[in-house]
């Protein structure tokens, strides 16, 4: 019964809708999601105007959405790094902004102070006028779209869905996975989902469907052989590719630095990178929706087996 559950959820992830929210997130209407960046006419910055977006669906499907304010500032462009490393810290006295984590909640029955977390961060960056479709309107829009696949799901655990922060400065999930550490929260899992969609160009060419699993500890290994369990029981067709991590890093490092030993990174290609990182150039045309698609299928498989039997205690 478990695994009927879990493929009629993955048949309902939806290709065109999450076409839709790439296209929507990533060129019209908004042209990046930054919060130093207003559409002429507009009466918001488009970090603001995604964010607005995002609370609409999320609640649409039925989940509690709060959001919580952090201070940050824009990265500055140093055009004499190489491109997709151009940015450099801002000046003390650069403008501060408030960006907003969305928190999406959804209640467990059985055990509800377990709490499965996944994040994704929604802005594109701050130093450049990317449209940041791979990084990470392609990861924004997976994790919308699994809170429509599991609009109408009654967990055992709790999920909490974070659209966080991480082209300002500073990273918005640092405040977010400190909170989690001071209110003493249970999270059993952390999915970080960034780069959905993202290939290199010997992938594209091959028309392969990756997925690049990055952990940290050693105690998060299950994690990520968990995921590439659910990609090979239910046929989702992934290649995935696995590595251990010499550091904590991106928004699934900040919860590893705030003491939570099992979280991983899931989404980006996993062999090279992709041509266009951090460019003007990382447009919704060249993401791989079908990629998209089964990397939302994989996380609802992960999902659903951590919430039916809970995750081993590291």
């Amino acid at each position: 019964m478990d695994a009927d559950e879990t493929r009629r959820r993955t048949d309902r992830v939806d290709a065109d809708r999450i076409r839709h929210d790439v296209f929507y997130l990533a060129k019209d209407p908004l042209p990046f999601r930054k919060l130093n960046y207003t559409v002429p006419g507009h009466e918001k910055c488009t970090l603001y105007e995604a964010d607005d977006f995002l609370r609409r669906e999320l609640e649409a499907a039925g989940w509690s959405v709060d959001a919580e304010g952090v201070q940050v500032q824009a990265f500055r462009c140093d055009a004499s790094k190489p491109k997709a490393q151009q940015y450099s810290p801002p000046a003390p006295d650069d403008p501060w902004y408030t960006a907003y984590n969305l928190w999406a909640r959804r209640q467990g029955r059985r055990h509800p102070d377990e709490i499965i977390q996944l994040c994704a961060h929604k802005d594109s960056q701050s130093w450049v006028d990317s449209p940041g479709a791979h990084d990470n309107a392609g990861g924004t829009a997976g994790l919308l779209e699994l809170a429509r696949v599991l609009a109408d799901y009654e967990p055992e655990r709790s999920l909490r869905l974070l659209f966080c922060n991480e082209e300002h400065t500073p990273w918005t999930s640092v405040a977010a996975a400190r909170g989690c550490r001071a209110r003493g929260d249970d999270l059993i899992a952390v999915l970080n989902c960034d780069g959905f969609g993202a290939r290199s160009e010997a992938q594209a060419q091959a028309d392969e469907k990756s997925n690049g699993i990055r952990y940290t500890c050693d105690e998060s290994r299950w994690l990520a052989d968990l995921i590439v369990e659910m990609n090979e029981r239910y046929g989702i067709g992934l290649t995935q590719y696995v590595a251990r991590r010499d550091r904590p890093g991106d928004d699934d490092g900040s919860f590893v630095n705030a003491g939570y030993a099992s979280a991983v990174f899931h989404g980006g290609n996993g062999a090279g990178v992709y041509p266009y990182y951090h460019r003007e150039d990382d447009v919704p045309e060249h993401v791989d929706v079908d990629s998209v698609r089964r990397l939302v299928q994989v996380t609802a498989a992960t999902v659903l087996h951590l919430d039916r039997r809970g995750a081993p205690r590291v």
